[in-house]
């Protein structure tokens, strides 16, 4: 009896390993290819038949398996209709008037202050510049002349852009 229960063991372990081959080997076979089709969006499908992949210019993909991601869904509105995003943002996002009043005038007075401070920013720029114009004893290469005022003239227009850039701001404000 001992004999037999360890052949019927050997046995019954065989047969499983057939088995587990025998199902990877459907699997694989099983499996249709994976095309991968050109185009914007880029399409890869298990569903085409070799004629339609061939048809429509898509490759083959083999080896490394792919893995797709979905992106997220987008959220209804909860109003039923689909809402422009305007109108769901002042919805949801009504100011008191007196406080958007408070926030704008704050805001105008930082901006207000950058704009003094920018000023003076160009107006140093722009005497560095000019005293900067006659060559220094140590700049007997005349490149590192050549570099000292490129940068000195960088700076007085950057100074320029943020100036205009404020006072951009300033002007959308009511």
């Amino acid at each position: 009896m001992l004999i037999r229960t360890v052949s019927h063991k050997r046995l019954s372990a065989a047969a499983l390993g057939i088995a587990l081959l025998a199902a990877g080997a459907s699997s694989a076979q099983a499996q249709a290819p994976v095309y991968r089709c050109p185009g914007p969006p880029v399409l890869y499908t298990d569903a085409l038949s070799p004629k339609e992949a061939q048809d429509k210019g898509c490759r083959t993909i083999e080896g490394t398996p792919i893995t797709v991601l979905q992106s997220p869904k987008p959220r209804a509105s909860s109003g039923g209709a689909a809402a422009t995003p305007s109108s769901a943002s002042s919805e949801s996002a009504k100011v008191d008037p007196a406080q958007q009043r408070n926030r704008d005038s704050e805001r105008r007075r930082v901006l207000e202050t950058e704009l003094r401070e920018a000023e003076e920013r160009l107006a140093t720029a722009q005497r560095e510049l000019l005293a900067g114009a006659e060559r220094k004893g140590e700049e007997r290469n005349y490149q590192k002349y050549l570099d000292r005022m490129t940068e000195l003239k960088a700076n007085v227009s950057r100074q320029e852009n943020d100036i205009q850039a404020l006072k951009r701001e300033i002007s959308k404000l009511p």
